[in-house]
């Protein structure tokens, strides 16, 4: 969730209510032509105790049919879920065995070094299993970091849509949601601004 904030919005906001499964809209330009960008935050994926199976809500499985690429997010600081990147991709896979999907693998809190459990080397290791890109970045510190991983991302996107004359994706059984919620990511910043204010002034 930091992450997509960071990205839509280029504020950090420490406390607010994490994966919710809420879905973005905006408008962006890349090179030279504009797009729509949807981003479904999607609550969180574990691994099933003792397996390399992973345990994920139905709705992460609706997300994954519409989706036209995948940012996978995991903490330096976090093995557990580095481990998890492998089984979901799987799992991505058996549903779109076929699909070229471009993928995003996004290490974060890269302001945390001392706390380190996932070496670079590692994350690039797996994004080069994976077919993906690699992006260290800090949800908290570099907004930077974040907009530009995930404008590679849109514009390898736009390339491959574009290539396929607009055509859709064989196979896929679940329709796109069509009610992002910009207003409502607006309105938890706002509260979550406000109450940090409250705080303060508490303080």
């Amino acid at each position: 969730t930091a992450l997509v904030v960071r990205f839509l919005t280029k504020r950090f906001i420490g406390d607010y209510e994490a994966n919710t499964g809420a879905l973005y809209s905006r408008k962006f330009t890349i090179d030279g032509e504009q797009i729509s960008l949807q981003v479904q935050d999607t609550p969180f994926v574990s691994l099933e105790d003792d397996t390399d199976s992973i345990c994920c809500q139905e709705q992460i499985n609706r997300s994954i049919y519409w989706a036209d690429g995948f940012v996978f997010v995991y903490s330096i600081t976090d093995y557990e879920s580095y481990r998890v990147l492998r089984p979901l991709h799987q799992h991505i896979r058996r549903i779109h065995p076929n699909a070229n999907i471009p993928l995003l693998l996004m290490a974060n809190k890269g302001d945390l070094l001392r706390a380190r459990q996932v070496s670079s080397k590692e994350g690039l290791q797996l994004a080069g299993e994976l077919g993906g890109s690699y992006h260290e970045v800090s949800a908290r510190e570099n907004c930077e970091g974040v907009h530009e991983a995930f404008q590679q991302l849109c514009q390898e996107l736009s390339r491959i849509i574009g290539s396929c004359n607009g055509e859709k994706r064989r196979g896929l059984h679940l329709v796109r949601p069509k009610s992002p919620n910009m207003q409502d990511l607006k309105r938890r910043l706002k509260q979550a601004l406000t109450s940090k204010g409250k705080s303060a002034t508490a303080l």
